[in-house]
């Protein structure tokens, strides 16, 4: 892997070190602008104009990133250091011949290969020894109503590639089958006949886990771990996501750490790697759901949370670039005790405009940066600090819903939901 160890040049000259971002959401800006600051020349990949991290790259590309002759255009014409990719709506397959090229694929092709297909990503979990729910899988109406009658009601279908909860459903009884499959089937990112269906599992705390692999002093590979990020859904979609989970939970963090580290070994490579896992407190029991192989959307919640330069964003693109990350025990650990809370469209229209009601306590507003906006898409995301989880999440959640958006001449408010009152 290439090494910002030696010298690298300024930006935008011959001798500058490159990276190149294959999807420029809102995760993707935040990589690169925490690349900006350590002098790295940065190019933004997305389908579509004007995406949140071409705002703020040095250079931007739209493409059909499932493509594989734009991808292969794009990459061979601007030859950058580090290929990162970010959603799931890519060609995976190219990845492939980007890294026989000689390119670095961020973490390796095969890890981004397998985490951003759910088969893939579930097979290679079980391999481990990792628990997992009971799974299985479908290709058609009809074995979908065989495997949830198998697994048992509830349970829930999702698509095998997908993202933010689009394509998953929570099955009750065997009349949502028809429905599920269809939603499956429409909000898949690749279209596949083929769903993954998952015993639904009695938890208290749903988490993120935050693992590195990096560099250490010595240029040896080692693993540090982000203390556990807990977080809530709404609709199969983040919503909201606290730091630290929770407290004095030692022994339980312990066990996550080496479910984490069994996991990320298994896909290799180099950078952080986001694990979405199911804790039931009282029997200490913890289950595996996925992997994604870079920062995660419940990880925003860093930003606000982590010492400076310690962010997840941070952290990936240090891991990446080669450049050491120090800890004393292994885990970095919050500063202060943070929440994050979703900013959501609910109206359709072109270039909104945000009109926040600023309150009384630490807070900021991330506004992405999305040029369009539709029913339910996340437009930024409200960070707020308290004396405990429950205030900085009490305080997130005021700050995201004091904000309005104004779309093509229409106001709309964040309300608040009966929803929200089953996670606070």
């Amino acid at each position: 892997m290439p090494s910002l160890l030696g010298e690298y040049g300024t930006p935008l000259s011959s001798k500058s070190f490159k990276l190149m971002f294959l999807g420029s959401g809102e995760l993707g800006k935040e990589m690169i602008i925490e690349a900006q600051r350590l002098g790295l020349e940065t190019i933004a990949v997305d389908r579509y104009p004007d995406a949140p991290g071409m705002h703020v790259a040095h250079r931007s590309h739209t493409i059909d990133m499932t493509d594989s002759s734009a991808l292969r255009n794009v990459v061979d014409r601007e030859e950058p250091d580090v290929i990162v990719p970010e959603i799931e709506a890519i060609n995976t397959d190219m990845l492939f011949e980007f890294e026989k090229d000689g390119y670095f694929v961020v973490p390796n092709a095969k890890a981004t290969w397998i985490a951003m297909n759910r088969e893939r990503m579930r097979e290679l979990i079980a391999s481990t020894g990792v628990k997992t729910s009971r799974y299985g899988y479908a290709s058609s109406q009809d074995e979908l109503l065989d495997l949830c009658e198998k697994i048992g009601y509830p349970c829930v279908s999702k698509a095998i590639v997908s993202s933010s909860g689009k394509g998953s459903c929570f099955i009750k009884g065997p009349e949502d089958v028809p429905r599920a499959w269809e939603y499956a089937m429409k909000k898949a990112r690749i279209p596949q006949e083929r769903v993954i269906v998952e015993e639904y599992v009695r938890f208290d705390v749903e988490i993120t886990a935050l693992s590195l692999r990096h560099l250490d002093e010595s240029g040896e590979i080692t693993g540090t771990f982000v203390r556990p990020i807990g977080h809530y859904q709404i609709g199969g979609d983040y919503h909201s996501s606290w730091h630290p989970w929770m407290e004095n939970m030692e022994d339980l963090e312990e066990k996550i750490y080496g479910y984490a580290e069994k996991i990320m070994n298994a896909l290799g490579g180099i950078g952080i790697f986001a694990h979405e896992m199911f804790v039931n407190l009282e029997k200490g029991e913890i289950y595996a759901n996925e992997t994604a192989c870079r920062p995660h959307d419940t990880g925003l919640v860093t930003i606000f949370s982590m010492p400076s330069g310690q962010s997840e964003f941070a952290l990936h693109v240090r891991a990446i670039s080669g450049i050491p990350i120090h800890s004393e025990d292994g885990i970095l650990n919050p500063i202060r005790t943070s929440a994050s809370h979703v900013i959501l469209s609910h109206g359709e229209g072109w270039y909104p405009v945000f009109r926040p009601s600023w309150k009384g306590f630490d807070s900021m507003i991330l506004v992405f940066g999305k040029p369009q906006a539709f029913q339910g898409r996340r437009m930024g995301v409200a960070l707020a600090t308290g004396k405990d989880v429950e205030t900085a999440k009490r305080n997130a959640e005021t700050v995201a819903h004091s904000v309005t958006l104004e779309i093509d001449g229409r106001n709309y408010l964040q309300e608040l939901s009966e929803k929200h009152a089953l996670h606070n």
